[in-house]
């Protein structure tokens, strides 16, 4: 399990969001919810810190173009998702150390299939509130390579933040099994993409380089350091990235929502940079990124 990824008991007795508020005891969708039957749903994760949401804006609309690319026929306005995320948190007073799981399904179904035609009942949205704190920590985190490729636009566009996420799944079985904390997957070409759960740079001769968002999912904290970066005139490159580059870099790092910047100390069994602690490019960008987050944080109502 990550490092700061176990569970928390207070969780236990809080309210969930499905369609409505329901304690987490009897929090269920159907068993003709699309969720269930094929993974037809999208997701957000959303970090709640002091009183603030960490890009709340930003994940809501990923939300909504994800099941509009879907073609969802019955999506909750913009209004309607706020709402039931802040009438969830005001529920459970949290204010802070807390993230929330929202997933948007394509609902419930008349009978078991795969059409969405079958889908008469509307959406069903969730809003699964926990205590939880970054998951990495600080000390760094080992990665090995996965043998599951990440899927391209032909298979699945990653630009769909989806629910179906079992190459992820597979992948991260794989660095179970190697005792590390996440897996790297490649492109099909075997280009990297990102990891099971994060979007990854490197430092390489003082310049930031991170795939193209083709392969991998254009995360917002990606997208977001790398527009710091080039604010605090750092040489940025977005394109194909091999192995190797890692593997030679002076520093790696991952980004996401549910770990902030975590960096890199070993891939493949390769130690990567000089030393074990965080580097300084990293460092200044998780110093900017902390700063910047939190100035542009929507306040709870």
């Amino acid at each position: 399990m990550a490092k700061f990824n176990q569970p928390d008991p207070r969780n236990a007795v809080t309210q969930v969001w499905v369609n409505g508020l329901v304690p987490r005891a009897d929090a269920k969708v159907s068993v003709l919810d699309s969720v269930v039957q094929g993974g037809d749903a999208v997701w957000e994760g959303l970090r709640i810190a002091n009183g603030r949401a960490y890009q709340l804006s930003e994940h809501i609309s990923r939300l909504l173009d994800s099941a509009q690319a879907l073609a969802f026929a019955d999506i909750p306005s913009r209004a309607q998702v706020e709402d039931a995320i802040f009438a969830t948190l005001r529920a459970n007073d949290m204010t802070d150390g807390v993230h929330c799981r929202i997933t948007l399904t394509r609902g419930e179904k008349s009978t078991s299939g795969m059409d969405p035609r079958l889908n008469v009942f509307g959406s069903t949205l969730i809003v699964l509130p926990e205590y939880k704190g970054l998951v990495y920590g600080q000390e760094g985190i080992r990665l090995v390579t996965s043998a599951i490729r990440r899927n391209s636009p032909s298979c699945l566009d990653s630009k769909i933040h989806h629910n179906n996420l079992l190459n992820n799944i597979l992948a991260k079985i794989e660095a179970n099994v190697a005792g590390v904390d996440d897996a790297l997957m490649l492109d099909l070409e075997g280009f990297i993409a990102e990891t099971n759960a994060t979007n990854v740079f490197a430092v390489r001769n003082g310049t930031l380089l991170t795939p193209t968002a083709v392969a991998c999912l254009p995360g917002l904290t990606r997208q977001l350091v790398l527009e710091l970066a080039r604010q605090q005139g750092m040489p940025v490159e977005e394109r194909r990235v091999s192995l190797t580059e890692f593997y030679t870099a002076q520093e790696v790092f991952t980004t996401g929502t549910m770990g902030g910047l975590a960096h890199v100390t070993e891939i493949d069994g390769r130690s990567i940079g000089a030393s074990q602690e965080m580097g300084p490019i990293t460092q200044k960008l998780q110093s900017v990124y902390q700063r910047h987050i939190w100035e542009n944080a929507t306040p709870l109502r």
